[in-house]
Protein backbone atom coordinates (compact mmCIF):
# COMPACT_ATOMS: atom_id res chain seq x y z
CA UNK A 1 0.00 0.00 0.00
CA UNK A 2 3.01 2.19 0.76
CA UNK A 3 4.30 1.98 -2.92
CA UNK A 4 0.40 2.55 -4.08
CA UNK A 5 0.41 6.09 -2.20
CA UNK A 6 3.99 6.84 -3.27
CA UNK A 7 3.02 6.51 -7.10
CA UNK A 8 -0.58 8.18 -6.82
CA UNK A 9 1.31 11.05 -5.62
CA UNK A 10 0.68 11.10 -2.08
CA UNK A 11 2.88 12.47 0.95
CA UNK A 12 3.77 9.26 2.84
CA UNK A 13 4.73 8.66 6.02
CA UNK A 14 4.86 4.78 6.71
CA UNK A 15 4.69 3.74 10.40
CA UNK A 16 5.61 0.55 12.20
CA UNK A 17 4.20 -0.92 15.25
CA UNK A 18 6.25 -3.61 17.33
CA UNK A 19 4.04 -5.75 19.52
CA UNK A 20 7.05 -6.52 22.03
CA UNK A 21 5.57 -10.42 21.33
CA UNK A 22 8.60 -11.69 19.64
CA UNK A 23 11.80 -10.63 18.62
CA UNK A 24 10.69 -8.79 15.23
CA UNK A 25 13.55 -6.72 14.78
CA UNK A 26 13.90 -8.00 10.99
CA UNK A 27 9.91 -6.91 10.32
CA UNK A 28 10.89 -3.52 11.24
CA UNK A 29 14.30 -3.91 9.25
CA UNK A 30 11.99 -5.13 6.02
CA UNK A 31 9.68 -2.29 6.69
CA UNK A 32 12.29 0.58 7.37
CA UNK A 33 14.41 -0.75 3.61
CA UNK A 34 10.81 -0.70 1.99
CA UNK A 35 10.10 2.94 2.91
CA UNK A 36 13.75 3.96 1.95
CA UNK A 37 13.72 1.78 -1.33
CA UNK A 38 10.44 3.90 -2.08
CA UNK A 39 11.76 7.40 -0.81
CA UNK A 40 9.30 8.19 1.92
CA UNK A 41 9.41 8.66 5.49
CA UNK A 42 9.39 6.08 7.90
CA UNK A 43 8.43 5.84 11.56
CA UNK A 44 8.38 2.71 13.98
CA UNK A 45 6.47 2.79 17.13
CA UNK A 46 7.60 0.51 20.19
CA UNK A 47 4.74 -1.47 22.24
CA UNK A 48 4.97 -3.46 24.82
CA UNK A 49 2.23 -6.36 25.07
CA UNK A 50 1.85 -9.37 26.97
CA UNK A 51 0.57 -12.34 25.37
CA UNK A 52 -2.58 -14.43 26.86
CA UNK A 53 -6.43 -13.78 26.55
CA UNK A 54 -7.73 -11.80 23.87
CA UNK A 55 -4.30 -11.22 22.56
CA UNK A 56 -5.71 -10.07 19.07
CA UNK A 57 -7.96 -7.75 20.40
CA UNK A 58 -5.33 -5.96 22.24
CA UNK A 59 -3.15 -6.28 19.44
CA UNK A 60 -5.43 -4.11 17.22
CA UNK A 61 -6.21 -1.95 19.60
CA UNK A 62 -2.83 -1.08 21.00
CA UNK A 63 -1.48 -0.71 16.65
CA UNK A 64 -4.58 1.83 16.40
CA UNK A 65 -3.53 3.60 19.89
CA UNK A 66 -0.28 3.99 18.50
CA UNK A 67 -0.97 5.25 14.95
CA UNK A 68 -1.96 8.85 13.95
CA UNK A 69 -5.15 9.86 13.01
CA UNK A 70 -6.62 8.79 9.89
CA UNK A 71 -4.07 6.32 9.21
CA UNK A 72 -4.45 4.03 5.79
CA UNK A 73 -4.57 0.53 6.65
CA UNK A 74 -4.08 -2.29 4.16
CA UNK A 75 -6.54 -4.51 5.14
CA UNK A 76 -7.78 -6.58 1.63
CA UNK A 77 -10.59 -8.15 0.36
CA UNK A 78 -9.42 -11.80 1.86
CA UNK A 79 -9.53 -9.64 5.11
CA UNK A 80 -12.90 -8.73 5.11
CA UNK A 81 -13.93 -12.33 3.57
CA UNK A 82 -12.46 -13.59 6.76
CA UNK A 83 -14.29 -11.15 8.77
CA UNK A 84 -17.88 -12.08 7.28
CA UNK A 85 -17.17 -15.79 8.11
CA UNK A 86 -16.40 -14.62 11.84
CA UNK A 87 -19.12 -12.57 12.14
CA UNK A 88 -21.18 -15.40 11.12
CA UNK A 89 -19.72 -17.43 13.69
CA UNK A 90 -20.75 -15.05 16.58
CA UNK A 91 -23.93 -14.90 15.79
CA UNK A 92 -23.41 -11.50 14.43
CA UNK A 93 -26.48 -9.86 12.12
CA UNK A 94 -26.51 -7.20 9.49
CA UNK A 95 -24.08 -4.77 11.09
CA UNK A 96 -21.89 -7.65 11.86
CA UNK A 97 -22.42 -9.64 8.64
CA UNK A 98 -21.37 -5.68 6.87
CA UNK A 99 -17.52 -6.23 7.97
CA UNK A 100 -15.46 -3.94 7.35
CA UNK A 101 -16.42 -0.78 5.74
CA UNK A 102 -15.09 0.64 2.84
CA UNK A 103 -13.66 4.06 3.15
CA UNK A 104 -10.76 6.21 2.24
CA UNK A 105 -8.98 4.78 5.26
CA UNK A 106 -8.59 1.54 3.48
CA UNK A 107 -7.45 2.31 0.18
CA UNK A 108 -7.08 -1.41 -0.88
CA UNK A 109 -9.99 -3.05 0.72
CA UNK A 110 -11.08 -4.34 -2.78
CA UNK A 111 -7.49 -5.91 -3.89
CA UNK A 112 -6.93 -9.79 -3.21
CA UNK A 113 -3.65 -10.96 -0.60
CA UNK A 114 -1.94 -12.15 -3.39
CA UNK A 115 -2.14 -9.19 -5.99
CA UNK A 116 -0.24 -7.06 -3.26
CA UNK A 117 2.11 -9.79 -3.00
CA UNK A 118 1.96 -9.97 -6.82
CA UNK A 119 2.91 -6.22 -6.95
CA UNK A 120 5.58 -6.56 -4.09
CA UNK A 121 7.63 -8.84 -6.17
CA UNK A 122 6.42 -6.84 -9.00
CA UNK A 123 8.77 -3.83 -7.83
CA UNK A 124 11.03 -5.80 -6.28
CA UNK A 125 10.16 -5.59 -2.74
CA UNK A 126 11.05 -7.83 0.27
CA UNK A 127 8.34 -8.41 2.25
CA UNK A 128 8.14 -10.64 5.73
CA UNK A 129 6.10 -13.19 6.47
CA UNK A 130 4.40 -12.72 10.18
CA UNK A 131 4.66 -16.09 11.94
CA UNK A 132 1.79 -15.57 14.02
CA UNK A 133 -0.66 -15.45 11.21
CA UNK A 134 -0.15 -19.09 11.08
CA UNK A 135 -0.68 -19.37 14.79
CA UNK A 136 -4.00 -22.25 15.07
CA UNK A 137 -4.70 -20.38 18.46
CA UNK A 138 -6.19 -17.21 16.62
CA UNK A 139 -9.62 -18.30 15.15
CA UNK A 140 -8.90 -15.88 12.35
CA UNK A 141 -6.03 -17.82 11.50
CA UNK A 142 -8.15 -21.26 11.36
CA UNK A 143 -10.83 -19.20 8.86
CA UNK A 144 -7.80 -18.49 6.71
CA UNK A 145 -5.84 -21.48 6.80
CA UNK A 146 -9.17 -24.16 6.95
CA UNK A 147 -12.43 -22.79 6.44
CA UNK A 148 -11.81 -20.97 3.19
CA UNK A 149 -10.27 -23.47 1.67
CA UNK A 150 -13.12 -25.79 2.55
CA UNK A 151 -15.69 -22.94 1.22
CA UNK A 152 -13.37 -23.30 -2.13
CA UNK A 153 -13.32 -26.47 -2.56
CA UNK A 154 -17.47 -27.59 -1.32
CA UNK A 155 -18.50 -24.36 -3.82
CA UNK A 156 -15.78 -24.82 -6.73
CA UNK A 157 -15.65 -21.07 -6.56
CA UNK A 158 -13.15 -18.61 -4.58
CA UNK A 159 -15.42 -17.34 -1.64
CA UNK A 160 -13.62 -14.37 -1.38
CA UNK A 161 -15.74 -12.29 -4.11
CA UNK A 162 -19.02 -13.74 -3.17
CA UNK A 163 -18.79 -12.82 0.71
CA UNK A 164 -17.52 -9.41 0.02
CA UNK A 165 -20.70 -9.21 -2.26
CA UNK A 166 -23.11 -9.98 0.79
CA UNK A 167 -21.24 -7.95 3.36
CA UNK A 168 -21.92 -4.77 0.88
CA UNK A 169 -25.43 -5.92 0.30
CA UNK A 170 -25.87 -6.02 4.02
CA UNK A 171 -24.47 -3.10 4.69
CA UNK A 172 -26.84 -1.42 2.43
CA UNK A 173 -29.54 -3.20 4.25
CA UNK A 174 -28.19 -2.05 7.63
CA UNK A 175 -27.88 1.43 7.11
CA UNK A 176 -31.75 1.51 5.42
CA UNK A 177 -33.24 -0.37 9.25
CA UNK A 178 -30.58 1.82 11.02
CA UNK A 179 -32.35 5.15 9.80
CA UNK A 180 -35.87 3.57 10.25
CA UNK A 181 -34.73 2.47 13.81
CA UNK A 182 -33.45 6.19 14.62
CA UNK A 183 -37.31 7.28 14.88
CA UNK A 184 -37.80 5.17 17.36
CA UNK A 185 -37.38 6.80 20.95
CA UNK A 186 -36.13 3.17 23.10
CA UNK A 187 -36.66 5.26 26.02
CA UNK A 188 -40.93 5.46 25.06
CA UNK A 189 -42.12 1.28 25.96
CA UNK A 190 -45.13 2.29 24.43
CA UNK A 191 -43.66 3.01 21.06
CA UNK A 192 -41.08 0.56 21.79
CA UNK A 193 -43.78 -2.40 22.16
CA UNK A 194 -45.56 -1.04 18.87
CA UNK A 195 -42.67 -1.35 16.81
CA UNK A 196 -41.57 -3.75 13.88
CA UNK A 197 -38.89 -5.92 16.37
CA UNK A 198 -36.09 -5.43 13.68
CA UNK A 199 -36.64 -2.04 14.26
CA UNK A 200 -37.19 -2.22 18.16
CA UNK A 201 -34.36 -4.17 18.40
CA UNK A 202 -32.13 -1.85 16.77
CA UNK A 203 -33.04 1.15 18.74
CA UNK A 204 -32.17 -0.89 21.59
CA UNK A 205 -28.73 -1.30 20.56
CA UNK A 206 -28.12 2.34 19.89
CA UNK A 207 -29.32 3.36 23.04
CA UNK A 208 -27.54 1.09 25.42
CA UNK A 209 -24.14 1.63 23.28
CA UNK A 210 -21.23 0.58 26.02
CA UNK A 211 -18.01 1.63 24.89
CA UNK A 212 -19.03 1.66 21.39
CA UNK A 213 -20.29 -2.16 21.85
CA UNK A 214 -23.74 -2.76 21.15
CA UNK A 215 -25.44 -5.42 24.27
CA UNK A 216 -25.81 -8.91 23.61
CA UNK A 217 -28.96 -10.44 22.18
CA UNK A 218 -29.77 -11.80 25.64
CA UNK A 219 -29.96 -7.63 26.76
CA UNK A 220 -31.79 -6.94 24.09
CA UNK A 221 -34.84 -9.03 24.86
CA UNK A 222 -34.90 -8.23 28.45
CA UNK A 223 -35.54 -4.67 27.16
CA UNK A 224 -38.54 -6.07 25.17
CA UNK A 225 -40.00 -8.31 27.83
CA UNK A 226 -40.06 -5.00 29.95
CA UNK A 227 -41.31 -2.59 27.03
CA UNK A 228 -43.96 -5.42 26.94
CA UNK A 229 -44.78 -5.45 30.37
CA UNK A 230 -43.50 -9.23 30.41
CA UNK A 231 -41.28 -8.39 33.00
CA UNK A 232 -41.04 -5.51 35.50
CA UNK A 233 -36.95 -5.02 35.48
CA UNK A 234 -34.08 -6.73 33.99
CA UNK A 235 -30.61 -6.35 34.41
CA UNK A 236 -28.40 -5.95 31.77
CA UNK A 237 -24.81 -5.29 30.61
CA UNK A 238 -22.33 -2.59 32.29
CA UNK A 239 -24.40 -2.49 35.59
CA UNK A 240 -27.47 -1.06 34.40
CA UNK A 241 -31.45 -2.22 34.82
CA UNK A 242 -34.23 -1.33 32.64
CA UNK A 243 -37.34 -1.00 34.51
Amino acid sequence: MTALARHVGCRVTAVHVRHGLRDDAADERCAAETAASLDVQFRSIHAQLVDGPNLEERARDVRYAALPAGVLTGHTADDQAETVLLALLRGSGASGLSAIEPNARRPILRLRRAETRALCDALGLAFVDDPSNDDPRFRRNRVRHELVPLLTDIGERDPATILGRTADLLRDDDRLLDELAADIDPTDARSLAAAPLALARRAIRRWLLLDGHPPGAAAVARVLDVAAGRARAGEIEGGRRIE
